[in-house]
């Protein structure tokens, strides 16, 4: 299972470093999973929405799951809503996941999603403050929700619940104990059920 975890300006620190610790842990107990940070389309230095600087050398390519993160979707400048303008990353997801590859999000990341057209009709989950954005886009929204699972696209809530989700994906796509394990050794109390692996 390769990962990615794309990164822009003013992206949400947590939104992608949550997940990426899961996933990195998984990895270490899981045959051929890896998970990396990657640039939308040029390598170079990125700065989250809290000012860590940190350089990719990678750019989103043909993952198994790419993750995107949020961050800045009501304020002007970098971040989730200046990435869905430009429109480069919501092409690519939907790509992406017309190929077959799972789509996730965390935060109003879910929004960058909406823009490419990915959670129209479908059930979702975003931060509290743009519920109601990601629903007039179309998505069917579910308030209270941690993480939806809608097959090859599964959306987190506002910020931590990207853990959530990345322990969901290890769960479903390898092993509940795997995630458990993880879970227990980022000291981490589940936040939600965890589902039966698919394979």
């Amino acid at each position: 299972m390769r990962i990615e975890i794309v990164v822009f300006d003013g992206f949400d620190d947590l939104d992608a470093f949550g997940p990426h610790e899961v996933f990195s842990h998984a990895s270490n107990r899981l045959d051929g999973w890896s998970s990396t940070l990657v640039g939308v389309d040029v390598p170079g230095t990125v700065t989250s929405a809290h000012g860590v600087v940190l350089t990719v050398a990678e750019v989103l390519g043909e993952p198994d799951l790419v993750v995107v993160p949020g961050g800045g979707w009501f304020t002007p400048g970098a971040g989730a809503r200046a990435v869905a303008d430009r429109g480069v990353l919501p092409g690519r997801v939907r790509e992406l996941s017309e190929r077959g590859a799972i789509v996730a999000s965390v935060c109003t990341g879910a929004m960058i999603l909406a823009t490419g057209g990915l959670t129209t009709g479908r059930p979702a989950v975003t931060h509290p403050s743009a519920m109601d954005a990601l629903e007039e886009s179309g998505a069917l929204v579910r308030r209270d929700a941690r993480v939806v699972d809608d097959g090859n696209l599964v959306t987190g809530g506002g910020v931590t619940s990207g853990i959530d989700l990345a322990l969901h994906l290890v769960a479903r796509e390898a092993d509940p104990e795997a995630a458990r394990t993880v879970a227990a050794h980022m000291v981490y109390p589940l936040q939600v059920e965890l589902p039966v692996a698919a394979h």
